[in-house]
């Protein structure tokens, strides 16, 4: 590939506010070679290694996109830091590792795994577009069904679903992580085990890759015992 596709790629990348697929790009640069696009997306992030740039390219949400390296995060966020981080309560993160395990699933599911009503957390992440209606479920009365979006997986930094962690290595995380247990307040570890979601139910979770939460050791804290019969908003 020659060093003007190259810039070219570069600058669709740097322009871009979403992940650019490949095919996108091929289609952009009309060429014929899939194999041409990846070989000069894997030139552009060897030169910003050699160079030391505070750029790099990331592979997020079957796509790629250009970003500021990890070492520079304290200095960008100096720069937004006048802006309010808009960030998912608790009861989100804990709702939308539901559906992210799980999907497609009803809200009925996600309430018989809480305990708690989920009509005004689920409303939230449809407005957030990080969960989307995926159709009907052939049931009496015939339930919506939810699963993430795209915008899901550029939110939490995933190539694919299949990139989400598995439960059991959460789970084991939990237990082998004494730092991070030390430094929980008043927080059971039984209560912060995948098992207390009631994710561990289904058959195909040691064979699929699981929750994207941002951290989900950090994020799903337990629920306060009296909230089983309030109302889940957001």
């Amino acid at each position: 590939m020659t060093d003007k596709m190259k810039n070219i790629i570069e600058a669709l990348l740097f322009a871009s506010d979403t992940p650019i697929t490949i095919q996108k790009l091929k289609e952009i640069l009309e060429v014929d070679s899939v194999k041409d696009i990846r070989e000069g997306i894997d030139d552009l992030q060897n030169h910003y290694l050699q160079t030391e740039s505070a750029m790099t390219i990331i592979e997020v949400a079957g796509g790629f996109q250009i970003a500021s390296r990890e070492g520079y995060a304290s200095y960008v966020q100096k720069l937004y830091k006048g802006r309010q981080a808009s960030r998912l309560t608790q009861r989100a993160l804990e709702t939308l590792a539901i559906i992210a395990y799980k999907q497609p699933i009803t809200k009925h599911e996600m309430e018989n795994i809480r305990g708690v009503n989920v009509d005004g957390v689920v409303k939230t992440l449809l407005e957030r577009n990080l969960v989307s209606i995926e159709g009907r479920e052939k049931a009496p009365g015939n339930p919506l069904l939810y699963g993430t979006t795209k915008y899901f997986l550029e939110y939490f930094g995933l190539k694919s679903l299949e990139s989400l962690p598995k439960l059991k290595e959460i789970d084991e995380l939990l237990k082998e992580d004494d730092k991070f247990l030390e430094s929980l307040d008043q927080v059971a570890l039984k209560q912060l085990e995948p098992e207390a979601l009631g994710l561990t139910s289904l058959k195909d979770n040691e064979d699929k890759e699981s929750d994207p939460i941002e951290n989900p050791t950090e994020n799903q804290p337990a629920q306060n015992q009296d909230e089983s019969g309030k109302n889940d908003a957001s």
